[in-house]
């Protein structure tokens, strides 16, 4: 099956946060096409977690990336064809609690990776991944698109924001020529997907709750998201680094990534379709105040599917399957099935004729 132009095959390919939960998924992908994967990222932040199940041959260097120097000596060392940086505070909670780590990691971790590519030989490409939450919320009712204005009111989203200014300046200052490498950020909503164990995710706390036997509490009910797999993002990830690496100037800018407004979803939408394979599943709203979130934040992406020609691959139902299949066999079996959803992703791209996969 060729994927992506086969331009990975072999390559090098340098993934920050590759430890996570979306940098795990797309290590795994570019194993699978035949790149040459380096990592560089902090220890995994649970026990369990999908970067240790998973047992990928990958140069695993573990580091912060708020250590310029250890980014400088790790991307030198290993001189990158393509850089995809996913390493970050990742948590609007826990932004709250610890606001200095989410600005340090968020921005200057961000301007870190880009100031050790700074005259890099061979590097073509440089994949940013931000979020949905760049946007200063406005509580629309209509998708947010590329060039609203950035904003945020807690300190993850804001410090995103700010991430995104930091890769305009690089690009504009320090990237201008035609034979420096082409930055891209991609902005996507809420992922979800086997494997993932963070703290305030709504499928790691039903897992928790089902595995505790207890009662799920969930801060707005009624709060609406793009949810989409976590393949759908890293599909769009790699697409794009491909068409990048062949010198599409046009796509060095924001992207947003997200699925059809079909797929906006409230939180209590997603528990009820999950209780269909969690029927043990129950859940209630917590009393008291609670840290400010949007109630109501989805994307256009418009731009992607006339620029990338992406489009979703699963609708949220099969995602919902897919996730919830994820953690059942892992509490039967201990082994992860995330080759074999990978494999039933890529089937269902070929019979829906995506623009990124052949058979």
């Amino acid at each position: 099956m060729k994927q992506f132009g086969d331009v990975y095959r072999n390559r090098r390919v340098f993934v920050t946060g590759h430890t996570g939960f979306k940098g795990s998924w797309l290590a795994a992908w570019l194993i699978q096409m035949g790149a040459t994967v380096t990592g560089f990222a902090l220890p995994p932040s649970s026990t369990p977690n999908h970067w240790d199940l998973l047992q990928l041959p990958v140069c695993d260097l573990r580091g912060d990336i708020r250590d310029a120097g250890a980014v400088r000596e790790a991307i030198q060392n290993h001189q990158p064809e393509i850089v995809f940086h996913l390493a970050a505070q990742p948590l609007v909670r826990h932004s709250y609690r610890q606001p200095l780590e989410s600005w340090s990691t968020n921005v200057m971790g961000t301007a870190n990776i880009l100031e050790a590519c700074r005259g890099l030989q061979g590097l073509r490409a440089i994949v940013i991944i931000t979020t949905d939450k760049v946007y200063s919320d406005r509580e629309w009712s209509r998708a947010y698109c590329e060039n609203d204005t950035l904003g945020g009111h807690d300190p993850y989203s804001a410090s995103k924001a700010a991430s995104e200014l930091v890769v305009n300046s690089y690009r504009s200052a320090f990237f201008p020529r035609e034979s420096d490498p082409l930055i891209a950020t991609v902005r996507a909503g809420n992922v979800i997907g086997g494997g993932d164990w963070s703290e305030d995710r709504i499928i790691p706390d039903v897992v928790r709750a089902i595995n505790r036997k207890a009662s799920l509490e969930i801060r707005s009910p009624e709060a609406k998201r793009s949810w989409q797999h976590v393949l759908e993002c890293v599909s769009a990830y790699l697409l794009l680094g491909q068409h990048l690496m062949s010198g599409r100037r046009d796509l060095a800018q924001p992207l947003n990534i997200g699925p059809g407004p079909d797929d906006a979803w409230s939180v209590s939408e997603v528990l009820t379709a999950l209780k269909r394979y969690w029927p043990e599943l129950r859940w209630h709203q917590s009393e008291g105040v609670q840290p400010h979130e949007t109630r109501l934040l989805y994307l256009d992406s418009s731009k992607a599917r006339s620029l990338l020609h992406w489009r979703p691959v699963w609708r949220l139902d099969t995602a919902l399957a897919a996730t919830a299949a994820w953690y059942q066999k892992l509490s039967l079996t201990d082994k992860p099935m995330t080759m074999e959803q990978l494999s039933s992703y890529l089937d269902c791209a070929v019979k829906e004729h995506h623009s990124w996969v052949a058979p």
